[in-house]
């Protein structure tokens, strides 16, 4: 089969396509035939270092697919079934094997493009939403707001009733996608002022940007943080007004709460079957453009999901 994976550290150049034996599933796994993966930022970070992963590495992400084996104990799988979830490593390739409890069924009625944005990216979404304790009538802002994630976070917030959402994007160009996405007000980063007080702020990328999101919290406000880097926090500054923190990861969501990662699943799909949940796709690429899928995701460049097509 086909792979993409990186024998060094570094940035998209370290990725290369390799030819391997396709997987064998193990106790527990299901084997999955991959027609589309999702390019993520934690993954797209992960090329230049991490301690702990061996090398070489496949990159791990969403995946959507067709169950063709299945491993020794799973019996709520298969063979032919149409899947999508998460697969930690191995993704970047024509065939994965992934634990059974991963994958979710993809209704009739989501494409795959759909459904790998809202296995991943609609799941964080929604997950940091909630992780900031989301109510009908809250005032949210989200940063990042035109990328993969940003762009379904603003959609929720407005399908699950928030008074406003705020979109704060890179530059004017992503603006006017940024309103697309049904956001109440849109802001760049480079502007002194971001409007008024919110509630929530989704920050997906850190640093400055984490520092205008906290100034912009109403007092008891909530600043939940997803694939953001960087910045400090002055801890007296949440004590004084009443702030919280939270810090949301959807991979410990679906290891370790499974019941609410399913719960949110089927959620997203009624959303999506309803019409109030729209993904986008920045672009659609095969297996070995990977290098130019990671150019994109590191230059922010992108204005809703990037996609690899293994097929």
């Amino acid at each position: 089969m086909r792979t993409v994976r990186f024998h060094e550290h570094g940035g998209p150049e370290v990725l290369r396509v390799d030819e391997l034996p396709a997987p064998e599933p193990a106790e527990g796994e299901v084997l999955i035939d991959v027609d589309a993966v999702g390019v993520t930022l934690p993954v797209v970070r992960l090329t230049r270092g991490r301690p702990g992963v061996p090398l070489p590495h496949i990159p791990g992400g969403e995946i959507v697919g067709r169950v063709t084996r299945i491993g020794r104990g799973v019996t709520d799988r298969q063979v032919g079934e149409r899947v999508a979830g998460l697969a930690f490593s191995g993704a970047y390739a024509e065939t994965v094997a992934v634990p059974a409890p991963m994958m979710t069924t993809v209704p009739d009625d989501v494409d795959d493009l759909a459904a790998l944005a809202l296995t991943r990216a609609g799941q964080v979404a929604l997950g940091a939403l909630r992780a900031g304790g989301f109510g009908k009538g809250d005032s949210v802002l989200v940063t990042a707001a035109a990328g993969g994630v940003g762009h379904l976070a603003v959609q929720l917030a407005v399908a699950l009733g928030a008074e406003r959402v705020t979109a704060a994007v890179g530059d004017a160009a992503k603006a006017g996608f940024a309103r697309e996405q049904g956001a109440h007000h849109v802001v760049t980063y480079d502007q002194d002022d971001w409007g008024e007080p919110v509630d929530i702020v989704l920050d997906g990328v850190g640093g400055q940007i984490q520092d205008a999101g906290l100034r912009s919290l109403a007092p008891l406000g909530r600043l939940v943080t997803f694939n953001a880097t960087g910045g400090t926090i002055d801890t007296n500054e949440l004590r004084m007004r009443g702030l919280s923190v939270i810090g949301f990861a959807m991979a410990h969501l679906a290891a370790r709460r499974y019941t609410t990662y399913e719960r949110h699943q089927q959620e997203l799909w009624q959303l999506y079957r309803d019409g109030r949940l729209r993904p986008a796709v920045h672009e659609a690429m095969p297996l070995d453009r990977a290098a130019d899928a990671h150019r994109l995701i590191e230059a922010r460049a992108n204005r809703g999901r990037i996609v690899l097509l293994p097929r």
